[in-house]
């Protein structure tokens, strides 16, 4: 492979990743936005979407319907996965953090960390501590560009990932129930004043923000072939780096971070020792929090804005 091949190859899959981890933070970096709470339960909420969409798909392909209803198939894993996902999320928080509200912000990231303990101790005993194989929808077929290589499953992640973020875009800035997650972002005394119904507004951005990371566990069992009880522990911290790289409470920052997390994984692992490809997101987060706390599109705490 040239030069251009492999740059360009490396771009593919910096993209790939990419577009998962920015999914990922987008959850983190909604939440955070309207109630400035670090959801650590959102990585266990990324790998229950995961396990959701393998045992729709598995029962599909068992009575034969991914062959005959490919589309369709993808539609009902990933809907059933973010839909679950989803309802759960907004379980979680009228469970954990609603009560919480006006606690200590220490007795609200206690019980973040609870519920993540509780859910990850859930699936290890509801799906066991093994690997779990995925079935496999796009196989290693692909296409060729400028030399470098790009499977029919990354073009479809990407693409999904695409359009999930531009309708996160378009929900929060043209809708009148985004415009409401803006005001209470921004000022939840104002927007209450103003009649916004702030338990609504909050439920839906739990409903939204889990339901991303539920579509980004399908893609990840999707394209690796396989998924576990605790995967969503290294996701949920480079995630998390992205949001806070990218500017916590942005929702253009989290893609950004994102995008800038994989693409510095990736290079790190074409150009050096792979085994310390996760040390990348660290160095990257430690340099961004000390030129500019506030990450790149960040805003001062005071005045995070979604």
């Amino acid at each position: 492979m040239d030069t251009s091949s492999f740059l360009v190859q490396q771009l593919i899959n910096a993209l790939f990743l990419g577009s998962i981890y920015a999914l990922i933070a987008l959850g983190y970096t909604m939440v955070y936005g309207i109630i400035e709470l670090i959801n650590f339960a959102h990585g266990e909420l990324f790998t229950a979407g995961a396990f959701i969409g393998l045992i729709v798909l598995a029962a599909l392909q068992k009575y034969g319907f991914v062959q005959t209803h490919f589309v369709l198939t993808l539609f009902l894993v990933f809907g059933m996965a973010m839909a679950y996902v989803g309802v759960l999320g907004v379980a979680i928080e009228h469970v954990a953090y609603k009560p919480l509200r006006n606690a200590s912000r220490l007795a609200a990231i206690l019980s973040a960390l609870g519920m993540s303990i509780f859910l990850s101790n859930g699936m290890m005993l509801s799906q066991g501590v093994s690997d779990r194989a995925y079935p496999a929808l796009f196989g290693l077929k692909g296409i060729t560009i400028i030399g470098a290589r790009i499977t029919y499953g990354q073009v479809f992640i990407i693409i999904l990932s695409l359009l999930l973020m531009v309708a996160l875009n378009m929900f929060v800035n043209w809708t009148k129930l985004g415009k409401a997650m803006r005001a209470t972002a921004q000022n939840q005394v104002m927007a209450r004043m103003l009649g916004i119904n702030i338990d609504r507004t909050i439920r839906v951005t739990f409903i939204i923000g889990p339901a991303l990371g539920a579509a980004a566990g399908v893609m990840v069992g999707m394209y690796y072939g396989s998924v576990r009880f605790d995967m969503g522990f290294i996701y949920m911290i480079k995630a998390f780096a992205a949001a806070i790289l990218g500017g916590i409470g942005s929702i253009p920052g989290a893609v950004l971070g994102g995008m800038i997390i994989g693409g510095v994984e990736v290079a790190w692992s074409a150009f050096l020792p792979s085994a310390w490809k996760d040390v990348t997101t660290f160095i990257v987060l430690i340099l961004v929090l000390y030129f500019k706390p506030s990450g790149i599109l960040g805003e001062d705490v005071s005045e995070t804005r979604v």
